[in-house]
């Protein structure tokens, strides 16, 4: 291909030079939706098999997630704890909150809330965490 510039001289070489970067645009721009269209037609496929929705089952998913932390604190307080099997957590339904019950003997009381109620309130931070992505509120009692 033939191009003139401003000043009337010829210059093929950059005419082809900017024919093959349009090219190259082109084919990029349709790689993108390729993928587009593929991605897609994945997430159709995973809502066809039940697999693409986080909320299929809210209660199954909210349980499980309570029954993991639930078993985090206790593996947290068996830990601590000098005698283990003393340490229970009970769960209760608070409305629009769930709260967990820790009991341990009363001579582990000091370790597992720690000094300052360290401890504790380290527990309590990871039960935030977890809470927060299971999308639920959760509270902590130390009996």
């Amino acid at each position: 291909m033939t191009e003139r510039n401003d000043d009337g001289i010829v210059d093929e070489q950059e005419a082809d030079v900017r024919d093959e970067d349009a090219q190259d645009v082109d084919d990029q721009d349709a790689d993108a939706q390729d993928d587009d269209r593929q991605s897609e037609d994945d997430r159709d496929a995973d809502e066809a098999n039940g697999d693409g929705s986080e909320h299929d089952e809210p209660d199954d998913d909210e349980m499980s997630a309570v029954d993991s932390m639930r078993e985090m604190i206790e593996y947290i307080a068996r830990a601590l704890a000098s005698n283990p099997d003393a340490v229970s957590v009970t769960e209760e339904d608070g409305g629009d909150r769930i709260y967990l019950h820790l009991s341990v003997d009363d001579q582990d009381k000091g370790k597992v809330i720690g000094r300052d109620g360290r401890v504790a309130q380290s527990m309590r931070s990871l039960l935030r965490v977890a809470a927060v992505k299971a999308n639920t509120r959760i509270s902590l009692e130390i009996d």
